[in-house]
């Protein structure tokens, strides 16, 4: 047998080793959030259920923060998994929970407040507060006025911040947060006449003007403060750094900008009086034609919404206008391309929006193969206006410009100048009104995006309203007397 002396130096040697094992297994870094995430293949991200953030359509997911937030997942090359909060405070304490969200793309602005529980990343979108009040009632044009008003804002948002800083100096402000109420919804309650007024941000007013045409901005509130996503405080910098490097690319690269003029380029493009227009023409006009809309784009495979804006931009619906030009028609056809496309009466609405659907799935079979989506789709109404060899014109100018020819952002900036002698002259089918298809398609796609959105609430039944989702919806009842023509 070993004696209890012989046994002491293996077992302070084994005690040694033990305790090197565990000093060196407490020295192993934990892997910080980045890691985590590509590790686990998941970026869990907190939203808000609006339609300026995130929503569910017939397609699916879609919204501005979602779309930009999946490209950053895409990035990483993880899954994107997205929960909603019940409102803002319920969103703040989600980020950073053990299992739960590491990030926030909520259309969220930094405050001192704010800064106390999260961390913010670099900017992505500007926007200015505004009181919104009902047209036909007075407008207010300063803090001073806002006093004996009716109002409401989101709890927890720093609009709520502003108007309590505001009471300090008008004590007679009386506000109410609440937070059972989206943006969608102090809208349509200044729209109905519920509320006097409401604080919004001016994205979100662009994105809804169309839907609420009683809704009208006073005077803005404060200058213009930055949209941030936000992650959770501490030390940890390895998400927020991989974000800002994400909003960097995407601002460069111009990915940010399309998404912007995507949801938030209604009010530039249309004004208030043309979305005030087009929401009564949705309610008098289409319902005559949206039948052969349908019929058709399903014929041709093209999305009826998009063959129904071209419609409008061309005709307002109207199916027996006549331009000096002497195209006609609801979809405004040429007698040549009516022709071409079968079309034997152009004043007959159902045959205008046949040739019409035909001809636009001429122009985008017409285009290259490298042109993809939703670029295609987008050169394909430039073509539809302008024609395939202008188009063809400005693409070789932008490729000789170091531009990428098959990038509608690109080329668009290149087709007016073949309204100008110093480019056209140096194109094969010469001089044309360049500008005239980038304004074309711009309306078409504010067009399409309000028919888009505004044909949600069709999705089986009442899908959308048992989903509780927040939609954007346009007053239904008939207009007492249809306008005359425009």
């Amino acid at each position: 047998m070993f004696s209890p002396t012989a046994l002491r130096p293996r077992y302070a040697k084994w005690l040694i080793a033990t305790g090197l094992f565990l000093m060196l297994s407490g020295c192993v870094d934990k892997p910080n959030t980045l890691e985590r995430v590509k590790e686990d293949g998941v970026l869990r991200v907190v939203t808000r259920n609006s339609p300026a953030t995130y929503f569910q359509d017939r397609s699916g997911e879609t919204g501005f923060e979602y779309e930009l937030v999946k490209r950053f997942a895409d990035d990483l090359g993880v899954e994107l998994k997205i929960e909603t909060a019940d409102n803002l405070d319920d969103l703040f304490n989600q980020i950073g929970k053990p299992n739960g969200p590491v990030l926030a793309a909520a259309g969220l602005v930094s405050s001192e407040q704010r800064k106390k529980q999260v961390r913010f990343s670099r900017s992505y979108l500007e926007v200015t507060p505004q009181i919104i009040y009902r047209n036909g009632q007075s407008r207010p044009t300063d803090a001073g006025d806002l006093v004996g008003k009716k109002i409401m804002v989101l709890k927890g948002s720093t609009h709520a911040e502003q108007l309590a800083e505001l009471k300090q100096k008008y004590p007679g402000i009386q506000y109410e947060e609440s937070d059972a109420v989206e943006v969608v919804d102090l809208l349509r309650m200044v729209d109905e006449g519920q509320i006097d007024l409401t604080l919004v941000d001016s994205n979100e007013v662009a994105m809804n003007q169309v839907y609420f045409t009683n809704i009208r901005v006073a005077f803005d509130l404060g200058d213009a403060r930055s949209q941030s996503w936000a992650v959770a405080a501490g030390e940890d910098n390895s998400l927020l750094n991989e974000i800002n490097s994400y909003l960097d690319k995407v601002q460069k690269n111009g990915t940010l900008q399309r998404l912007k003029d995507r949801y938030y380029g209604h009010v530039d493009v249309l004004g208030y009086m043309g979305a005030t227009t087009f929401a009564q023409h949705l309610q008098q006009r289409l319902p005559k034609y949206e039948q052969h809309f349908k019929a058709y784009a399903k014929k041709e495979k093209v999305d009826w919404r998009l063959l129904a804006a071209i419609g409008y931009q061309e005709s307002l619906w109207q199916p027996a206008v006549t331009s000096k030009t002497g195209v006609r028609g609801l979809m405004m056809l040429t007698q040549n391309t009516a022709q071409a496309m079968g079309v034997s009466n152009r004043l007959d609405p159902k045959q205008s929006i046949m040739g019409g659907a035909k001809y636009l799935a001429y122009m985008k079979d017409q285009l290259d193969e490298s042109i993809q989506e939703p670029d295609r789709t987008w050169f394909a109404l430039a073509a539809y206006n302008v024609g395939s060899g202008h188009l063809d014109d400005a693409r070789k100018l932008a490729a000789k410009e170091g531009l990428n020819p098959d990038k509608w952002l690109d080329v668009k900036k290149i087709l007016p100048r073949l309204s100008q002698k110093q480019w056209y002259s140096k194109t094969r089918y010469g001089y044309a009104r360049g500008g005239e298809p980038v304004h074309f398609v711009a309306n078409i796609r504010r067009y399409y995006d309000i028919l888009t959105w505004v044909t949600q609430p069709q999705l089986e039944g009442d899908q959308v309203a048992e989903g509780n989702l927040h939609v954007p919806g346009i007053d239904k009842s008939k207009p007492a007397q249809e306008p005359a023509p425009l």
